[in-house]
């Protein structure tokens, strides 16, 4: 769900804003970002035109000075605009959301393509599965046992994932991946990536489902359990991941935590890089090579993200499907410091 920073002042509607709420207006209704800006525009500077929420009829007009937002709308509310198509606009004065209202991403900007992370090893797809695709899985685990951990729900196949040593046991085979997920391994088997890792499949599947606003704390997928290669796909809602890496190779929460700690506990560390994107539903992501054994992945528990200029607000659920291939041996890698097989 897609909000603006923007919220209706309290008290009455005299109360002045350089910012406007403008109903009736929008792409939904066939007018351009573009060209509403060039109307309102001619009231004075602005600092441009924002989605008032996923609607696509309703947007947030900011000028530079209190005064272009009094002309325009004592000019423009509640009047046909024929350079507007002749729609009739409601307008409003509006107010930036105080602070405490929003979770802002500090100063580190949220990016859509993985490329702009640049961190060699991650590639995201979007639109990696349809609607009903995504309909089906989300039933299919919905008609199978959860296991319940402090903040979230997880199925495991395959093997079990041991949250206590962060690991696998090789020795408890539960059995080949569920048959509702055969349509997703063969779409990840044509990833060059796949290809070039000499894989035949995949054989670890954790499903986790985050309730709204629940995270998980930074981690590396223990070198030493998976080989490298992580598929994750993301169902039901959106959310950003962060990804770190920490100058002396590693973060770890306490061992009995199940990956599931506060947003206070996991910043005693500062001395790490950070870099966000964002994970629409739907999207696949692949962590392999410096990605993959290198850097902390970290969902922030939030409820709200900010993307850009919008409020991402997250959704009552949002499941992933993580896949894995169970490493054999012990981890070669060439990242020694964050290996637990060459510490």
């Amino acid at each position: 769900m897609v909000t603006s920073r923007f919220t209706r002042p309290k008290g009455s509607d005299g109360e002045s804003s350089p910012n406007l709420y403008v109903a009736n207006c929008g792409p939904a209704v066939g007018l351009s970002f573009d060209k509403i800006e060039s109307v309102f525009s001619t009231f004075g500077n602005m600092r441009g035109v924002y989605p008032a929420d996923e609607s696509g009829t309703r947007v947030i007009v900011s000028y530079l000075e209190e005064s272009s937002a009094q002309a325009a709308l004592k000019a423009l509310s509640g009047h046909p605009c024929k350079d507007l198509g002749g729609r009739v606009l409601h307008i409003r004065y509006s107010i930036l959301r105080p602070a405490s209202q929003v979770q802002v991403n500090d100063s580190v900007p949220v990016y859509l393509v993985a490329s702009d992370l640049k961190i060699p090893g991650i590639y995201l797809v979007h639109d990696f599965i349809t609607s009903k695709e995504e309909e089906k899985l989300l039933a299919a685990v919905d008609n199978r046992p959860w296991k319940r951990l402090a903040k979230r729900r997880v199925q495991h196949y395959g093997y079990e994932f041991l949250y206590e040593t962060r690991n696998v046991d090789t020795k408890q085979y539960l059995g080949e991946l569920p048959s509702f997920v055969l349509p997703i391994l063969e779409k990840i088997s044509s990833f060059p990536n796949f290809v070039a890792a000499g894989y035949d499949t995949l054989d670890q599947l954790t499903v986790n489902e985050y309730p709204h606003g629940a995270g998980l704390s930074p981690h590396i997928d223990t070198h030493s359990a998976f080989e490298g290669l992580i598929f994750s796909l993301s169902l039901a809602g959106p959310c950003i991941m962060e990804f770190r890496r920490y100058s002396q190779g590693t973060w770890l929460p306490p061992l009995t935590t199940s990956n599931d700690v506060t947003e206070e506990d996991n910043d005693h560390c500062s001395n790490f890089t950070r870099r966000i994107i964002f994970l629409p539903p739907r999207s696949m992501l692949l962590l392999s090579g410096e990605a993959r054994y290198a850097w902390h992945h970290y969902i922030p528990h939030h409820k709200v993200d900010m993307v850009g200029d919008n409020i991402i607000r997250r959704n009552s659920r949002r499941v992933s499907f993580t896949f894995r291939k169970v490493r054999a041996g012990p981890c070669c890698c060439d990242y020694p410091q964050y290996c637990d097989s060459q510490r």
